[in-house]
């Protein structure tokens, strides 16, 4: 039988309260009927498709990788590195980052107008806002998470959900991306509407983080690159305890994704949708594209400091079936049950409630089911000659406490 960790009374949320969406009173619609002083009539929202599944808060732990530019009198590193920064090869600075992450989603929008034109006739979207900020927790010391944690992203925008259109331009649903990034940054990422569902676990390719020449294929790897190298141009620079405690390895700097895979062992997934967003449009008729601030781009004759030219990120929406075992108890307060053991080291898992009112006559071990966020990002940055690849990955649970089915707890006590 599943062994249980029961808490009560439940705890408010542990999510950061600032990173929180609250738009009172606020819910989108077309003006015209009110403009026109004709009577309402009530509508149903536009469908969210795949968005769906974007609704409340999340939390959860992953791993950041970014090189960038290094200057004369930037960085500097606790190991003599040679060539002298920032001179090549060591005008760069890989930076490594063990990371913890909100990502909350507001209420949906309600009814976007876009007006079509001519033949084109409008389109009713709808979407949702959202709000992602993720901490640096790595604790050179140890090796490990425990660190004390240091902002380093912070991005605010919304997810779309577009409905085909028919004559201009002639296009299936699709779905967007629009965010803001505090470097500035901004993103507008379209895809068409995913229908890859499979049952079981996501299957996770790889993703590499090598540079290569801007404008090609050919890679141009580093040392810093090399997990056993601790004399190159690298945060942290002697990575001992990280590659002791397995939280950075080189299978990890190799592909990121591994983090992924990683998080998903010892979980029974029984369902993952995936799609991904990307601003390198596949298509001529998908819009999307990034636009960066002028100290990002830089002059013609110096080049760009770090010009983030494309952005691609996959996600993974999975279903997570676990156990959980409930307490026989006749109490008034509810008890909030977590899963133990955890399915893998160091995994994060939600709560669940078990409301007073259910008074289990004995003890029950219950099957329950929550949504899992997972992502992986690239953002190419152009510089020095190179595109640097910037990976981003997480796996994300919900942050507020999960209800447990009133009919899985099976007979009550009866007062």
């Amino acid at each position: 039988m599943a062994s249980q960790v029961v808490l009560s009374p439940p705890t408010q949320p542990s999510h950061n309260p600032e990173a929180s969406i609250s738009v009172p009173n606020f819910k989108w619609h077309s003006a015209d009927q009110k403009l026109l002083s004709r009577v309402p009539v009530s509508k149903p929202d536009p469908p969210l498709g795949v968005l769906e599944a974007l609704r409340g808060n999340f939390s959860g732990q992953g791993l950041n990788t970014i090189f960038r530019p290094n200057s004369t009198g930037g960085t500097t590193f606790p190991n003599a590195v040679t060539p002298v920064p920032p001179t090549a090869p060591s005008e760069n600075v890989l930076e490594i980052n063990l990371t913890t992450e909100t990502l909350n989603f507001g209420s949906p929008l309600g009814s976007v107008p876009n007006r079509g034109l001519g033949g084109q006739g409008d389109v009713f979207l709808n979407g949702v806002p959202y709000v992602q900020s993720i901490n640096d927790v790595s604790n050179p010391n140890t090796g490990g998470r425990d660190g004390a944690p240091v902002g380093i992203h912070f991005e605010t925008g919304i997810w779309m959900h577009l409905p085909a259109t028919t004559a201009n331009p002639p296009l299936a649903a699709s779905v967007v991306r629009m965010g803001s990034i505090p470097h500035g940054t901004t993103i507008n990422a379209q895809l068409l509407e995913p229908t890859q569902t499979i049952s079981g676990p996501p299957v996770i390719p790889a993703v590499d983080m090598t540079p290569f020449i801007i404008g090609s294929t050919n890679k141009i790897p580093f040392r810093a690159q090399k997990v056993d190298d601790a004399v190159t141009p690298r945060i942290p620079q002697d990575l001992t305890k990280f590659i002791a405690a397995g939280t950075i390895t080189q299978d990890i700097l190799t592909d990121p994704n591994t983090v992924l895979r990683n998080a998903n062992k010892g979980k029974n997934i029984v369902k993952s949708q995936t799609f991904t967003v990307s601003t390198a449009t596949s298509t001529t008729e998908l819009g999307g594209g990034t636009a960066n601030i002028a100290f990002l781009v830089g002059t013609a004759n110096a080049g760009p400091n770090a010009s983030a030219v494309t952005m691609t990120a996959t996600f993974w929406i999975n279903t997570v079936q676990s156990t959980i075992t409930v307490p026989g108890h006749g109490g008034s307060a509810p008890l909030r049950v977590i899963q133990s053991p955890l399915p893998n080291v160091g995994a994060r898992v939600p709560s669940f409630i078990v409301p007073p009112t259910s008074n289990a006559a004995s003890e029950r071990t219950v099957t329950v089911e929550h949504t899992e966020i997972q992502y992986s990002q690239t953002v190419n940055l152009n510089f020095a000659g190179l595109t640097w690849p910037h990976v981003s990955v997480a796996t994300l649970v919900p942050t507020a406490e999960l209800p447990v089915p009133s009919d899985a707890l099976g007979p009550r006590i009866v007062s």
